[in-house]
């Protein structure tokens, strides 16, 4: 008995539960040899039920009779029990794939002898060139993944022709073929309209449980639940009868899987990063209040069950039409589906959400273009829209900020707050003791121990850990709301430089604290420093929180050179007679994230086909006026909206950047975004001719830099790859061509006509 349930439960790792590395059983001999194994394990367990049923009956002495001979061979015990359901579960499953496959095949042969032999030979239709060589494949592999049976297929023609025609897409369908069956078999149900929802109750058991990132994530969206409710209620007003299909909405948290090691799962209570897990509890809360309709998965069998995996080794499509709009995932869920959903990765890809805490930029996303270049590495080369991959904070225009939510104060909290303030305390931001093995940091610390009281969060056992100075009154790791009271107490809360650009100094920015950070020079990239090494992004980050430095900035955000002494110090004087106000920037507020993930998925189509307008196409009137003061471009108020452009183009303003400027920086300069979605309108000779700039050539180059201006030369290059076109990337070489656009206040995902 335990050999055979051995055999039968020996899948590989991640394999749908009925896939066995045993050969597939092919004719009815092998089907009734299943069923007799499960008529005697079901027979068993009758005996056994009736053993263990007499074994705690107080009249066990007069079924001696009856049970004598079961009771000599077999002791009855729950785990045997168990173990023998388990196994009689294992060949009822098997019995039941060998009928489906049993029944495919009987079903092909039938078709088959309606038709001639002829009628089963590789088609030669130029609509279809790759029929042939994809049925000599076959010839050769079809027994390399047992999916292909479950198909149908049998090693003969006819069975070939039929999958690639019918299941896949390489062969022109079989005229003998019932082609109407096919089509109707499935119908895309009605639209139902989206309805803002007022609880989450219901979100907390789609979750799930049993993991410690879980059991966050769930406390979290527990102690928000009035705010996102709040905040539903405030938007469903603001978009009054705007009509939203609901979506059938899938997300996978791929890290979260045991197969991709779910690192964060055992770091949840000991002061592991939680950043990914904040925003993913957030994700799923807007989702849910949105109106959506949610299926959650953390494992691959989930996974499998809900995209409709066939049985076998993932060389083979779906079983059925995804039946889900939009899936949000991590760069894992993205392997783990392209790993066992076949050709349907490729097709289904366009409506894919992939949340990317530090962005992906185009250069690294494009497969060909990477491996030519250099700019391949382990979390690349997808050839997604760029726009597909959400990031954490604004600091890649060419994806899209999908962001968090912290905490949101009312007037009468905030006076409370501002009542409770210390004057001098600080709160040091980091709760692993690596990060306090930061070089030079007591020099730093002495001095702002002269004027603080200076309090860690630091997770430890048993001991203190001796990275943490004696003079540092550490509370261990506190619980969230523990946390929050501390930071409603502090004046100060300071970066070590790490972690990057987590949630952590929003949240304590938000209770009144002034967060002071490190700058660095030069500024942490890829090429210089090994946390960023292998990320698919060339960005140079010049502080530990770049967001806080940038779009928040003083009074309520410091950053200074840490190894200055005379400039730490001085800051922390002028810290000590500042006073500051909470303040919590509206994109990261339940609102702001509501109205923004609404907004992209009731515009952002990315499996529409190509761009509204076409590359380079000259059209009879131009788009572009110059503006009066002769330094850009704005859009033409005589030109109509574009039907199916979000944003809006007529928000669009472009300049061409100095040499050496990316178009990231070039709009900031003049108060505005890059909208790597403009390229395609100012991909022309037109948009050149209309800035006045004297192109002696014009060439059409798949360049990440493109369209841009070159010289000496006077050489005008334009993009050749849509996939390339990018906010990111600068050389001294080029003059940049940059799409710019205006945003709203506290809002710079959403351009001010983009709701």
């Amino acid at each position: 008995m335990t050999s055979l349930g051995g055999q039968f439960s020996a899948r590989r790792l991640g394999d749908s539960p009925f896939t066995i590395r045993t050969e597939v059983p092919g004719g009815p001999e092998s089907r009734g040899a299943l069923r007799k194994m499960s008529d005697l394990l079901e027979l068993m367990m009758k005996r056994m039920d009736m053993l263990a049923r007499l074994e705690n009956s107080s009249e066990l002495h007069r079924a001696a009779s009856v049970a004598h001979l079961a009771a000599d061979r077999l002791t009855p015990g729950a785990s045997l029990i168990e173990r023998i359901q388990a196994i009689a579960q294992n060949v009822s499953d098997i019995a039941v794939k060998v009928d489906q496959i049993l029944r495919h095949s009987l079903i092909l042969h039938s078709k088959v002898s309606e038709g001639r032999r002829d009628q089963c030979e590789a088609p030669s239709d130029p609509k279809f060139p790759d029929c042939s060589g994809k049925v000599e494949w076959m010839r050769a592999r079809w027994t390399s993944d047992p999916c292909y049976a479950f198909f149908g297929v049998d090693g003969t023609e006819c069975s070939f022709l039929i999958y690639l025609s019918e299941v896949e897409w390489f062969c022109p369908p079989l005229p003998w073929r019932n082609q109407t069956a096919t089509r109707t078999a499935h119908k895309s149900l009605p639209r139902v309209q989206a309805m803002f929802r007022s609880n989450l109750s219901h979100l907390l058991e789609l979750m799930g449980s049993g993991k410690e990132s879980l059991i966050f994530m769930k406390k979290r969206t527990r102690r928000f639940t009035a705010q996102w409710t709040k905040a539903a209620k405030y938007l469903a007003q603001k978009l009054g009868d705007i009509r939203r299909d609901q979506k059938q909405i899938l997300v996978h948290i791929g890290f979260l899987t045991e197969e991709s090691g779910d690192v964060f799962s055992p770091r949840v209570l000991k002061g592991g990063p939680l950043g990914e897990m904040v925003q993913w509890a957030d994700i799923l809360a807007a989702l849910y209040m949105l109106g959506h309709s949610l299926r959650v998965t953390v494992s691959l069998k989930e996974l499998q069950s809900n995209l409709g995996v066939p049985p076998g080794r993932g060389n083979c499509p779906l079983t059925v039409p995804l039946p889900f709009d939009l899936i949000y995932t991590d760069y894992h869920g993205l392997q783990q589906m392209k790993q066992y959903m076949g050709l349907s990765f490729k097709k289904y890809r366009c409506r894919i959400r992939v949340i990317d805490t530090f962005g992906t930029e185009p250069a690294y996303n494009h497969e060909e273009y990477a491996t030519l270049h250099g700019y391949r590495t382990n979390w690349g080369y997808w050839n997604l829209n760029p726009k597909q991959f959400m990031t954490m904070f604004p600091h890649t225009p060419d994806n899209s900020f999908m962001g968090f939510v912290s905490e949101e104060l009312n007037e009468t909290e905030k006076q409370l707050i501002k009542d409770g303030k210390a004057s001098n305390m600080a709160v040091v931001y980091g709760k692993e003791a690596s990060i306090w093995k930061l070089q030079g940091k007591e020099k730093f610390l002495a001095i702002l121990n002269k004027y603080m009281e200076i309090h860690g969060t630091v997770y430890y056992e048993s001991q203190r850990p001796p990275e943490v100075p004696a003079f540092v009154k550490n509370h261990g790791l506190l619980p969230q709301p523990e946390f929050q009271q501390l930071l409603r107490k502090a004046k100060l809360f300071i970066g070590f430089g790490f972690p990057y650009e987590g949630p952590a100094p929003l949240e304590a920015i938000a209770n009144g604290c002034i967060f002071l950070q490190s700058r660095f020079s030069p500024p942490h990239s890829s090429l210089n420093h090994e946390f960023f090494r292998g990320k698919p992004t060339s960005r140079e980050v010049f502080s530990q929180h770049p967001y806080a430095e940038n779009f928040i900035g003083k009074p309520h955000v410091w950053t200074v050179d840490y190894n200055n002494s005379d400039e730490f110090e001085a800051t922390i004087k002028a810290i000590m007679n500042t006073q500051v106000d909470p303040y919590l920037p509206y994109e990261y507020t339940c609102v702001g994230m509501l109205e923004r993930i609404n907004a992209y998925i009731q515009h952002q189509d990315f499996c529409g086909g190509p761009s509204p307008v076409p590359l380079g196409s000259n059209t009879a009137q131009s788009l572009f006026v110059l503006a009066p003061n002769a330094t850009h471009l704005e859009w033409a108020q005589n030109i109509s909206s574009v039907p199916g452009a979000w944003p809006p183009p007529h928000s669009l303003r472009a300049w061409l950047a100095a040499p050496g400027r990316a178009c990231t920086d070039a709009c900031l300069d003049h108060g505005l975004v890059c909208e790597p979605s403009f390229f395609p309108f100012l991909n022309s000779q037109d948009a050149f001719l209309r800035l006045q700039v004297p192109c002696d050539s014009t060439e059409w180059e798949m360049h990440h830099l493109y369209p841009a201006f070159a010289q000496p030369g006077q050489e005008c290059y334009l993009q050749k790859e849509p996939l390339l076109f990018s906010c990111a990337g600068a050389s001294t070489k080029y003059q940049r061509l940059c799409p710019c656009r205006d945003f709203r206040k506290g809002q710079v995902a959403l351009c001010q006509g983009c709701l």
